[in-house]
Formats: structure tokens, sequence, C-alpha cells
């Protein structure tokens, strides 16, 4: 049975408690009533919905609603139960009940053991009138509140996670490959950090307060029967610190080229953004004063190990190192001037999540079906640039020539001047790599593009694929199509091709974190694949669905 952190408890400690009594209860809603989660997912009308209640018996308000699938545990329970303490509908003020009645006996059991250190008597009673009637006029929950950060930190909390945007520790560190820093103070005896990439679409620190939270949120998503409100569910169930960065002010003008990351903005244009997760709190964006030292501190040793070791995780396979530090210490109340803290990577753990991802992608395909072509959004490293560019007059002919250049073409009939490319900019190392893999798949075949459809917001694609001589697809950029940017780079693809044939190539080049930074010079070059334009039905794709993150399914 989770329990609720010694922070946590202590806030919660803090509310006025009243001797009134509250009524809580979970009902499964018919089909069709179900209230919206936000999500529409086209497969949500099977899934079964429960309705979480909790009212305020003596003043005959509610004070919490939430919407859960049935086949949720008992932490959803207590989230809306302390939402309803911490944050009650409309203006009601916090605070913490005396005494809650349940109309379920292990319901009663469960919260018993939750609520044990709150003061809270839980009793059971066959029917609840008033929740009753609450069921006949649910009332939506309040939007969560912005972020807020303990006063005393707010400042160095911002500066600290900034410095580790400088830093970048995406560009060398996917989300698989894990580290654990050893803190031993602050309720904390070790964070396991993930560091976000995603792709280029999310940037940041998950830091799991547990190994066993980031290993068992990384099954459930790979598990294939899970729908958008099980994903949601598991989402909320994690047991972790984060930190993630948020791009703001930004616009693409009708030049801007697609892009498998963001780049490199300026810090101005970066906000850091702080919460807590927790199975039976969900999301949390009110960072404790515990829980903001504790930030600080894990902050301070990723940024000295990053900068000691950064040259050496960018160099595959994933190395055992570890390294230990003495920070400051934000902490008032502890007198000691500094803290010792210890970063390691853990190989072990990340070979075996790498290796459960592994299998569960077999195991999808096996899904899919024996005739279907093989997905993948591997490839690409995470932060990398991806353009469509015409190569320049004069190259293919010095690429060709140069000994520690990959270049690899099945024809000589490639046009000297204004060649068709896809050029993936990112590391030298990951670069390498990336021109290995293609060696392993056999070459590059074609490169070709295929429509596809986001079922949430209704965003129409164009997705940018690699087909390899082994039969796969890998994925390499998505273009929206009601981006003017995206559209204008697509319609100069195919003039391209329109005016010079079928002939293209695919660019590989080094570059992402230098001066050169999207404008690859002959100097970034580091590989040359040949290939044929063709259409989507020339290949047999039909049209594809995302169904999560960057997981394209067929229609």
């Amino acid at each position: 049975m989770p329990q609720l952190n010694r922070t946590t408890l202590q806030r919660l400690k803090k509310l006025p408690q009243f001797a009134g009594l509250w009524e809580g209860d979970r009902r499964c809603l018919e089909q069709g009533k179900a209230f919206d989660f936000g999500d529409g997912g086209a497969d949500d009308d099977d899934i079964s919905v429960d309705c979480i209640l909790w009212v305020d018996g003596m003043q005959g308000e509610l004070r919490s609603v939430a919407m859960v699938p049935s086949d949720s545990g008992y932490e959803p329970l207590v989230r809306t139960l302390l939402q309803a303490m911490e944050h009650p509908q409309g203006d009601q003020a916090p605070a913490r009940p005396k005494k809650i009645v349940v109309r379920e006996r292990e319901t009663q059991f469960y919260l018993r053991g939750v609520l044990q250190d709150l003061g809270i008597v839980v009793e059971y009673a066959p029917q609840l009138p008033l929740i009753d009637s609450f069921f006949e006029a649910l009332a939506q929950s309040e939007a969560p509140e912005s972020a807020q950060l303990p006063e005393p930190y707010a400042d160095d909390l911002l500066d600290k996670a900034m410095e580790l945007w400088e830093i970048a520790p995406w560009y060398v560190l996917n989300e698989q490959q894990i580290l654990k820093v050893e803190l031993n103070g602050w309720d904390v005896e070790s964070f396991y950090i993930s560091v976000l990439g995603m792709g280029g679409v999310d940037y940041g620190l998950l830091m799991y307060r547990s190994l066993e939270s980031l290993v068992q949120f990384r099954r459930r998503v790979l598990e294939n029967e899970n729908s958008p409100k099980q994903l949601q569910e598991a989402f909320l169930e994690q047991d972790c610190l984060y930190v993630n960065f948020e791009l703001i002010g930004a616009s693409q003008g009708p030049e801007a080229m697609p892009s498998m990351g963001w780049g490199n903005p300026p810090p101005e244009a970066v906000r850091p953004d702080f919460g807590s997760l927790h199975p039976l709190e969900g999301m949390r964006t009110e960072i404790a004063e515990e829980e903001a030292i504790a930030l600080l501190v894990a902050m301070e040793g990723l940024k000295r190990f990053f900068s000691r070791y950064y040259n050496q995780l960018e160099r595959p396979p994933f190395p055992a190192l570890e390294g230990s530090y003495r920070v400051p210490n934000p902490d008032p109340e502890q007198g000691r001037k500094t803290h010792s803290v210890k970063v390691k990577t853990l190989p072990e753990v990340t070979a075996d999540i790498e290796a459960e991802t592994e299998q569960a992608f077999l195991q999808d395909a096996e899904l899919r079906g024996l005739g279907m072509p093989a997905l993948r959004d591997d490839y690409v490293p995470e932060g990398s640039i991806v353009m469509l560019l015409r190569m320049p007059p004069g190259w293919l002919t010095i690429l060709k020539l140069d000994p520690l250049l990959h270049f690899q073409s099945d024809t000589e009939d490639l046009p000297e001047q204004g060649l068709p490319v896809v050029v993936i900019q990112t590391t030298r190392p990951k670069g390498k790599t990336l021109i290995q893999q293609i060696q392993q798949a056999g070459g590059v075949q074609s490169i070709c593009f295929n429509s596809g459809h986001e079922p949430m917001t209704g965003a129409e694609f164009q997705l940018g694929l690699i087909h390899t001589a082994n039969g796969e697809f890998q994925l390499f950029a998505e273009y929206e199509l009601r981006n003017a940017g995206d559209r204008q780079q697509l319609n100069c693809w195919q003039r391209w091709i329109d005016e010079l044939g079928p002939q293209v190539g695919v660019v590989i080049a080094s570059g992402v974190t230098g001066k050169q930074q999207g404008r690859p010079t002959l100097r970034e070059l580091l590989g040359f694949f040949s290939a044929k334009a063709k259409s989507a039905a020339e290949l047999g794709l039909p049209p594809l669905q995302l169904q999560y993150a960057m997981d394209w399914e067929m229609e």
C-alpha cells in the first residue's frame, strides 16, 4: 500500500481540522454519461468510467469530483480526497475533516491505513443520501493551479534549472539511460533520474523517488492494450519530482524548418516548470520547502556530473561512471554549509529497460500482423534537427572523394546540382551511430511522405519516412498540414522531385550544438545515402494514426 510522503503529511497537518463529516464514494457511470477527459480518443467509448465525489456533509457542498477508469485502484479516491482538502471546489476554504464516511468496507480499511497519521476517523455506512443527490447534478472540477515555488528558494530553483538547460543533458542521454543521485536527506534516500528528450517534443528531468516507480511506469506505457485513460492513470501513479522546460513566445515563420528538436533557443525563451507526481496525490504544482531543497541539491550534483562526464556520456555504449561532490547546503536548519552527493550511471538498469522496450516493439509488430511493414522512430537521435534541402553545386563530387565520409549509392545517375536531400543534423558520435544503424539495415531504399491523423486533436500530418533495405520504415519528421512553414517545405520537396526526377539522398551531419546549427557545411557532413522518392501507395503504406506519443498505427 502506498503511503503519503512525510512532507505531504506535514503540509496536510497544517490545514485546520473541523469537527464536520465528509462523505465519499465512487460509482460507475452509464455509457454515454461519462464526462469528457479531454483526450478525445476514439477508443474511449469502450472504457467503463467511475466518478469520484467528496462532499461536506455539514455544509451540503461538493468539495471535489474526478472521473477515472473503472479498473483503476484505490489511489484515485485518495487523490480526490486530498484535492477536497487542499483545493476544494468553489470558494470553500482548505480544511481537514475529523471524520469521513464511505459505503464499502474494503475502501474503509484502505483509507484507514493511508490516513492513520492525519487524525481522520474513517467510518462505514451502507447508504449515503447526500452523495446520491449530488450524482444527479455533477459539477466540473477546477483547472489545476499554476506552479507555486516556496519563496526562499524560488529564484535559486529557476537559476539552477537554467544552468542544466545550458548543459543540455538530453543531447547525450535518452530517457532509458538512468542515473542515480544519492541524496540521503530531506526524506529522500536517492533520486532515479530519467532525462527527457522525447524526440525533441519535451525537455526536462524526471526524478523518481524509487527505482520501482520508474520501472513500473515504463512497463505500463509499453503495454499494448492501454487506452488514453489508462495511460493517463499510469502517468498520475508515478512517484517523482519533475523539472520540465517550456518554450515561450516562440513562433515559426514560413521559412521555419521542421525539426526533431527546438534547436538552441535563448534562455529568455525558455521557462522551467516544477511539480510532483504521487500515486495518492496525482499531479501537484506546489513544491514544499523540503522538496525544493532536495531539488536544488540534486540539480547541483547533476550539473557537476554532466560537466565532468559529458563527452564520455556522448559515446556509446552507456558507460559506468560515478562522481561524489560536496555541494552548497541550502537548508538553514541543518547548520552545515555543504552536503555530500553521489551521482552514478546505472548501465544494468538501462540495459534491462532497453531490452523490455525492444521486446515490446517486437510484440507490437507481431500484433499488427506479419504482412504489415515495421514502423520505427528510434533511429533519429533526440535533439536532432531535420531539414529538407538541395545539395549545393559540387558537393556530391567532393563527398565521393572524401575517405573519412561514408558514401553509399547504388547509382551513378545522381544530379550534380540541386539533389533533394533529407539532412539529419546531430552530434558527431550520434551521427556515426546513426550511419552504422542504417548500414546494418541494408542502407536507404527510398524516402516517402505518408498521411497521418492525430485523433485527440484532429490534426493532419505528413510523416517523413526513411525506407531501409530490411523493409522497415523509420520516422524522421512530422509535418503538420495546418502549419504554413511545414506545407511550404513539403511543396518545395515535391517541386524538386517533379523537376529533377526521383533521385534523392539522406545526409547525416554533425554540429547540432555548435555555430553551424541548422546550417551544416562540408566540414560537418558524416555520411550520404542515395535513395528514390516514392509515394506511400507505391510502398503499400496505408494512412497512419497516432495512438500515443510517437506510436503510429495502421488505420
